[in-house]
């Protein structure tokens, strides 16, 4: 005997992580998809019916204003997606506004944007599009098996196959430039973002990880309303997702999103293989 009064040592429960308060956590996940949705179906159509009202049917189908209208529900659409939110959580806590610092409101990181592209970035960009092409194919293929699936289907995206000029320039800028950089934003950067602390913090890494990207890219493809279009975009923010985990950024996506939409353009719009 030394004593020293011995303790014995109490063993707790285990932590039944994965199971504690997961309802609350699949209300939060199913709330930041519909908002995310939400936001971005909204925006599409207040901004098409304000325009339509101001400026007539006809003129909403001149190359000009498709991209005015592209670029304004884009950016309303970042806006109610990533700020409202922000602000919701800034008021819950009983945050002031003269107490908040710069770059409070923004989480730069959660969006994937707050460090500077790299050449990482730039050499995982067409890396990223050979993987795309590869498992767009499979799953394109996997689909055709279907009656009800048409892989030729034609895609709307606003403009005609045949503009020239200045007009193809300005769709140059809306679906190169505009689209890639606020789509990336809005999913890989917020939702994604998001949705992947959020589960981190009750499920394991690994799982947090597949189940974001998953649900990220469903919901990718459901916006953009054809099947064929669907399947090849999910197949596209699989990748986009992966990129974002591997680099810690959105840049490696969003170079990937404007070289694939890219391509896309110089076939249809230069080679005419609309």
């Amino acid at each position: 005997m030394t004593g020293v009064a011995e303790v014995d040592v109490v063993k707790e429960a285990p932590d039944n992580k994965p199971y504690r308060h997961g309802w609350k956590t699949f209300f939060i996940v199913l709330a930041m998809l519909l908002w995310t949705y939400s936001s971005v179906m909204v925006s599409e159509y207040v901004v098409r019916y304000i325009m339509i009202m101001i400026l007539g049917a006809e003129a909403f189908s001149q190359p000009v204003v498709m991209a005015v209208y592209s670029a304004l529900s884009y950016i309303i659409a970042m806006l109610l997606v990533v700020l409202v939110p922000a602000k919701i959580m800034k008021k819950a806590k009983g945050q002031k506004k003269n107490t908040m610092q710069k770059g409070r409101l923004i989480n730069w990181k959660t969006l994937g944007l707050h460090k500077w592209p790299t050449w990482t970035d730039i050499g995982l960009a067409p890396v990223g599009y050979v993987v795309y092409l590869i498992l767009a194919g499979g799953l394109v293929a996997l689909f055709s098996l279907f009656t009800w699936f048409d892989a030729g289907e034609t895609q709307s995206i606003g403009f005609s196959y045949y503009v020239t000029g200045v007009d193809r320039l300005i769709a140059f800028l809306t679906l190169i430039v505009i689209a890639p950089i606020a789509e990336e934003i809005i999913f890989r950067g917020w939702l994604y973002g998001r949705m992947r602390e959020r589960l981190a913090k009750q499920y394991s890494n690994k799982v947090s990880m597949m189940v974001s990207i998953f649900l990220v890219s469903l919901l990718f493809g459901i916006i953009h309303g054809q099947w064929n279009v669907g399947v090849n975009v999910f197949a596209l923010s699989i990748v986009l997702c992966g990129l974002r985990e591997i680099t810690g950024s959105i840049h490696a996506g969003v170079l990937l999103h404007m070289l694939k939409n890219g391509i896309a353009f110089f076939l249809l719009f230069v080679m005419g293989m609309g």
